[in-house]
C-alpha cells in the first residue's frame, strides 16, 4: 500500500469541513455593500434561524450567509436563498400582539 498524500486546501475550500465547499462574493445593493457566502448542503451543520422570513433553516439545508462589506463578519446572519434574493422587495416585519387592530 502506498502512503497517502496530504493535500493542502484548494481556495474557496474548507481545510477542516471534509472537502466542504463555499463561494464568496461582493454584492452591491441599495442597502450597501455585502460579503455573501454560498453554504452548500453537505457545510450546512447547525440550525439558523432566517432573518428574511423568520424560520429555521434545518442543517444540511444550503444557504448564503452575509455580513455588511468592511465589518469583518461579526454580524454574519444565515438566510435562505431565495429570502436573501427577496430582501430588497420585502417591507420590515410588524410585530403585532394577536387582536391589535389591523389598519
Amino acid at each position: 500500500m502506498s502512503p497517502r498524500k496530504n493535500r493542502r486546501a484548494a481556495s474557496g475550500r474548507s481545510a477542516r469541513g471534509g472537502g466542504t465547499s463555499w463561494a464568496q462574493e461582493t454584492e452591491e445593493g441599495p442597502d450597501g455593500e455585502w460579503i455573501v457566502r454560498s453554504i452548500s448542503g453537505a457545510g450546512a451543520a447547525k440550525p439558523y434561524r432566517c432573518p428574511g422570513c423568520d424560520q429555521e433553516i434545518p442543517p444540511g439545508v444550503g444557504h448564503v450567509v452575509a455580513w455588511r462589506a468592511g465589518d469583518g463578519g461579526d454580524d454574519r446572519r444565515h438566510w435562505h436563498r431565495p429570502c436573501w434574493q427577496a430582501r430588497n422587495r420585502r417591507s420590515p416585519r410588524v410585530l403585532r400582539s394577536r387582536n391589535a387592530p389591523r389598519y
